[in-house]
Formats: C-alpha cells, sequence, structure tokens
C-alpha cells in the first residue's frame, strides 16, 4: 500500500489489516508521518508533531502482537489530540502563548485511554487561543483543505483539518459552543459530541467547565464510535465523569431506522439559514425517511435567549479558568479572548443568575420535547461554509454569535449528545453538514443513525484536492 492508500482507511479496516499482519504499525506510522511531513507545512494542522513518541507506540504494537497480544480496539491504529489535551512529558500549549511552556507530567484521562486502546500519537493539533474563537495572533492558523481561504471552523480548527486531509485516521476535539460541529462542518468529517460528563474531562485546559465536552472526530460514524468507546465512562480524576456503563456503539441495525422518530422544526431550521444547508437538511431528512424513520413536526423553544445566557456563562467559568494568569499576564493574550475574560470578570452575580436561568428553562423544554422523538435533526451551522473573509466581517456585528450558534450553543447548555455529519457540497464546492441531536447518553442512537445514513450515501467519502494525491 502507499501512503496515501494507509492515510484514506477507515480505522476498522487500518485495525484489521494490522491485526492480520498485512502492514506493521511501524509501516502505517511512518506512512501517516510522511503525510503529514508532505502535507503539513501547508495545512498547519499540527501544533507539534510527535514521530519519536508515534514510532515508539507502533513499535511496541507490533511487539504485542508478534506475542499474540492486542491492547484493544485501536491497535496500531494513528491518532492526533487537540492541544488542550494533557500528554506526558510533551508540551501542550492550548493555542496559547501563555502556556506555551507547559509539559504535563501525566497524560490526561481521553489520552490515556487511547494509549490504553492501542492508539499511536502523531502529535498535538492546532486550536485557537484557550479554545475561544480566535487563533492567537502569534499562532498560524490551519487552512481548510477544500479551499485555502476558507474558514476551518472553531476552536477545533486543526482537528477537523487534519482528519479531512488524511493526516490522521481520527482526532480528539472539543466543543462549549460549537467546536466539534464548526470544525467538522467546514472540512467535511464527522463530529461527535458527547452527553457532557460521558467522556472525562480529567487532564484538558477548561474555557468553560460546565460547558466543555471532549469528543472524536473521525471521517465516519463508525470510527465516532469506536473512538468514543475507547474514551467513554466514569474517572476517579473526574467527579463530573458519569457513572454509567459504556455500550458497544457499533452494536445495533444500521440498515434499517424503522421506527426511529425524527424530530424537525421546519420553521426554526430554514429561518435565517443559507439555501444550500436547507437543502442538504431536506436531503438528509428524505434519507432517513427512506431508511424507516418517522419525521415528525415539533417546535423548538426560543433559542436566542439561551444562546444569549451561552455567553456570560462562559464569559464567567473562562475568567475562573485563567485567574492565576489573568489579568496579571494580560500582555500574553490575543485580544478576543482577553475581552471575554473582562467580560467575565466584570460580570455581576445578578447578571450570572439570569443567564443560569434561562439555561435550567430551556433545558427543562428540551427535557419534555425530547419525551416525543428520539432524535432533532438540524443544521450544523446556518451557512454552507464561508470564507475567511466573511467570518472577519460577521465578527464586527454584535449579533452574529446569536445567529452563527443557534444551531450548536444549546445543546452545549443542555448537555445533550450529537453527530454531525457531512451532507454534501456547496455550489462553491465547499462542504455542508447537518446533525441529529439526541437525548442524554443516547450516543449509541446517534452512531446507529449516522452509520446507516453513510451506509447509504457518500457525502462523508467527498475528498479535498488538497492532500489527496495518489488517490
Amino acid at each position: 500500500m502507499t501512503d496515501d492508500d494507509i492515510g484514506w482507511l477507515d480505522m476498522g479496516e487500518l485495525a484489521r489489516r494490522i491485526r492480520a499482519r498485512e502492514v506493521s504499525a511501524t509501516e502505517v506510522a511512518q506512512a501517516m508521518l510522511r503525510r503529514i511531513e508532505r502535507h503539513d507545512p501547508t495545512l498547519r494542522a499540527y501544533a507539534l508533531v510527535t514521530p519519536e513518541l508515534a514510532l515508539g507506540q507502533a513499535r511496541d504494537a507490533d511487539a504485542a502482537l508478534a506475542r499474540g497480544e492486542a491492547t484493544g480496539p485501536l491497535h496500531g491504529v494513528p491518532i492526533a489530540v487537540k492541544d488542550l489535551c494533557w500528554t506526558r512529558g510533551v508540551r501542550t500549549a492550548a493555542g496559547t502563548v501563555v502556556h506555551r511552556d507547559f509539559v504535563p507530567e501525566v497524560d490526561g484521562t481521553v489520552v490515556r485511554r487511547l494509549r490504553e486502546a492501542g492508539a499511536v500519537l502523531l502529535g498535538k493539533l492546532q486550536m485557537t487561543e484557550a479554545a475561544f474563537s480566535a487563533h492567537h495572533p502569534q499562532v498560524t492558523p490551519p487552512r481548510n483543505p477544500w479551499n485555502h481561504d476558507a474558514w476551518t471552523g472553531s476552536s477545533s480548527s486543526g482537528s477537523g483539518v487534519a482528519v479531512a486531509a488524511a493526516l490522521t485516521h481520527g482526532a480528539i476535539g472539543s466543543d462549549t459552543g460549537g467546536s466539534i460541529r464548526f470544525p467538522s462542518a467546514a472540512c467535511g468529517v464527522t463530529g461527535l459530541k458527547p452527553t457532557w460528563g460521558r467522556v472525562s474531562r480529567f487532564g484538558a485546559f477548561e474555557l468553560a467547565a460546565s460547558l466543555d465536552h471532549l469528543g472524536p472526530m473521525c471521517r465516519s460514524a463508525a470510527d465516532c464510535g469506536r473512538m468514543l468507546g475507547a474514551i467513554a465512562g466514569a474517572d476517579a480524576d473526574d467527579p463530573t465523569a458519569l457513572p454509567v456503563p459504556v455500550p458497544d456503539y457499533l452494536a445495533g441495525d444500521t440498515h434499517s431506522l424503522a421506527g426511529v422518530r425524527i424530530g424537525i422544526d421546519e420553521a426554526w431550521t430554514s429561518d435565517r439559514v443559507e439555501p444550500e444547508v436547507v437543502a442538504a437538511l431536506h436531503a438528509a431528512l428524505e434519507v432517513l425517511r427512506r431508511l424507516g424513520a418517522v419525521p415528525v413536526a415539533v417546535r423548538m423553544p426560543p433559542t436566542d435567549p439561551v444562546v444569549a445566557a451561552w455567553r456570560p456563562i462562559c464569559a464567567a467559568e473562562a475568567a475562573l479558568a485563567h485567574d492565576a494568569t489573568f489579568p496579571s499576564r494580560r500582555d500574553e493574550y490575543g485580544p478576543m479572548l482577553a475581552g471575554v475574560l473582562d467580560a467575565g470578570r466584570a460580570l455581576s452575580a445578578l447578571d450570572y443568575q439570569r443567564a443560569l436561568l434561562v439555561r435550567a428553562d430551556f433545558t427543562g423544554r428540551m427535557n419534555a420535547l425530547m419525551t416525543g422523538v428520539d432524535l432533532l435533526l438540524m443544521p450544523a451551522m446556518p451557512l454552507a461554509g464561508a470564507s475567511l473573509e466573511r467570518i472577519t466581517d460577521l465578527r464586527r456585528d454584535p449579533d452574529h454569535r446569536i445567529w452563527l450558534q443557534r444551531f450548536s450553543a444549546p445543546s452545549d447548555m443542555t448537555g445533550q449528545p450529537t453527530i454531525t455529519l457531512p451532507a454534501g457540497l456547496s455550489q462553491a464546492g465547499l462542504p455542508v453538514a447537518v446533525q441529529l441531536v439526541g437525548a442524554a447518553l443516547r450516543e449509541d442512537l446517534l452512531v446507529r443513525a449516522g452509520r446507516a445514513v453513510q451506509a447509504v450515501t457518500d457525502w462523508h467519502l467527498q475528498r479535498p484536492a488538497q492532500a489527496c494525491a495518489g488517490r
């Protein structure tokens, strides 16, 4: 197999070939490191590549197989993690300057569990500053492999780019207001935001503790389920990690979704949404209907208030997360993050409580809505790709965040799980995506539905021209 053949294999097939000794884990790691060397100087997905660590872990995987042992479902499979995940002995900067010299003494739980599942760590993926919405001025942002002038999403920008360009077989992203959904949608990959607490946050830099979610970003729903199965579960180091069993996310019938109730609010999902996104949503609904799912008309609770409440909650929690270094080291912060931290520190207790009550009210309304459906179908974001210039212009509008986050921030506020699925390409050739939202801990149904859709469509198989040489 060529380096490109290896790069584009899905995780399950790659793991099978490694176990069958058709290719060694070392050969796979070497191929992926060569792809990174070839493409990443342009794409800039990686904050740090770890070739020695990757090759050492790959050799260990080969030695284990030679002894007749396999360490787990990701044995020998190359992955990369967003640079907010602590990695023992490896610099972990979280897209910041203020933490650029931080070298953890322990692995974060997600990194440890990936290692225990047999994964090989290729490196740390670039991200916005401290996982808020803009890259630090001293950081070179990743470039979208579909179009270098297109937005990569935030803040798991490097994760989206690396997966889309086959510079890793899977990645860890984080989502506080949409940062698994946005880069998955912008880069044409599949992203799974788990239920809050389904995945331990120990050993991950905080943006906003009660909103942060860690989850997988891959090229298929099956691979997302495979990664989630490796990282989910209770954790003694994180008391907020839910003490409930982890199911087999690859179980269940993917040939039929008979009887699965798909809620959709036709008015809400088309209001202030670009026509190409609405068309993709209708196409996805038709696929779900052909698979046996039952569309159910629903009415979403108003989302603008809860998206507006997201910002003060995020700002206050971020201010606490950075209390040791801000404002004492303000000159090391970028202007956008500094502005958020200032806002958080200035927030009154009354305004914070007002936002919490909006969050609680909306969560209750969503819980009631979910009693009548199994999943909700909605856009991942209201636009069909975007140029960097357009995103810059949008940020000049003080109300842009309520529009941009209307399909993402609400499920961070409720903690509900979501899966983002590629749903075609815009006329400009940029990816368009939809998302399914489930009730708490229904990642199994989200993965099943995603796999079913991807079994009968090829949206997730589309590849960007950049980094696809040799296919």
